[in-house]
């Protein structure tokens, strides 16, 4: 029998309209996403001597339109990290977030936005992270407004998680504006003006150049797209 007189092959249908395919991440997005994941590792607990390695060697950010701060910011953080004692910046980290008592910062949105630990803010915080599927890790200390918890949060907004869609831009704007924009500036202030504060007076530098480019780009965003500001 030839292929010509081969009985038809009965193929199921495919329900295209429930085909879903992700762009690729552009590389934008990527490089908010890897900063904010650096900026949440490093508030949530000391670089160790491997990170403080790899940001000794990293290489110059060379941010659009060559913004002074952000990467100004970035390069006093690298020569520092090539110099720091791992000991040293851990003992720091202790000092200023886990004292014994009232540590001398408190990074919590709540915190800034109420006047209160766990208050009205972390639980309107933890309504939206439902809405995406997010929530607090089994085991984790931290609440989920600790400034880190939220840069490790914008971070799977930008490039999605196991079971976490991506978010689009006004979805990561509206988060940003809400949960981060009204306090961070204050609360990197209380980082850099702490006592102690050496290598983290440079990690709150260089997180208030990054969150300040966020908050303008957002703005921009919303004036191109012709919504009023």
């Amino acid at each position: 029998m030839s292929l010509s007189d081969a009985p038809p092959i009965d193929r199921p249908a495919v329900p295209t309209a429930h085909i879903h395919i992700s762009r690729p991440l552009s590389g934008e997005d990527q490089a908010r996403a890897d900063l904010y994941a650096l900026l949440s590792r490093l508030l949530l607990a000391a670089p160790d001597a491997a990170l403080l390695g790899a940001l000794a060697h990293a290489d110059p950010i060379l941010s659009e339109g060559g913004d002074p701060a952000l990467e100004q910011s970035w390069e006093a953080l690298t020569v520092a990290s090539s110099v720091m004692d791992p000991d040293a910046v851990a003992n720091e980290f202790d000092t200023l977030f886990i004292s014994v008592g009232t540590p001398p910062v408190n990074p919590y949105g709540s915190r800034y936005l109420s006047g209160f630990l766990n208050d009205t803010p972390l639980a309107e915080l933890r309504a939206d992270l439902a809405r995406f599927g997010i929530g607090r890790v089994r085991g984790v200390a931290e609440f989920e407004d600790h400034l880190g918890a939220l840069c490790e949060t914008m971070r799977v907004l930008i490039t999605g998680a196991p079971g976490i869609a991506r978010q689009p831009l006004e979805q990561q704007q509206a988060f940003f504006e809400v949960h981060i924009a009204p306090w961070y500036e204050r609360c990197l202030a209380d980082i850099a003006a702490a006592e102690g504060s050496n290598y983290y007076r440079l990690v709150a530098r260089l997180a208030g150049a990054f969150l300040d480019i966020e908050a303008q780009a957002f703005v921009v965003g919303e004036a191109l797209d012709g919504t009023p500001v």
